[in-house]
């Protein structure tokens, strides 16, 4: 990168300097509670429409810091198909007002699962 820059920075007359900083720690989900949330999920809105097989994602997450306390896993819910189905961050986005009570629905079926299993 660092090159990268100086290079294209010289082809223009100028210059460039590169500043690397590590500001958030790498996301890694446990695959254990991956699994627990996908089931879940699927539960929910059936396992055709959850998707486990998602690329890996270059943002940067301060979740992180809370999976390096605790095993977890950070999802995302997805927005559908239809118009605004683009990625956050994106001027076309439009947040789908109904997937909310499917996320709500998924946390509840979450607790509810875990409190059942520590019953036991």
């Amino acid at each position: 990168m660092t090159r990268i820059a100086a290079g294209v920075a010289a082809g223009f007359g100028a210059t460039a300097e590169t500043d690397f900083r590590i500001i958030f720690a790498p996301l890694v989900n446990d695959a254990t509670e991956t699994d627990f949330i996908a089931e879940r999920a699927a539960e929910i809105v059936g396992t055709e429409n959850v998707n486990r097989a998602a690329g890996l994602v270059m943002a940067s997450e301060d979740f992180s810091f809370m999976l390096e306390q605790k095993p977890g896993a950070y999802i995302q819910i997805g927005n559908g198909d239809g118009e605004g189905a683009c990625e956050v961050h994106n001027p076309g986005y439009d947040f789908n007002d109904q997937a909310l009570p499917l996320g709500a629905s998924l946390f509840a079926r979450l607790v509810e699962t875990k409190l059942e299993r520590m019953a036991r």
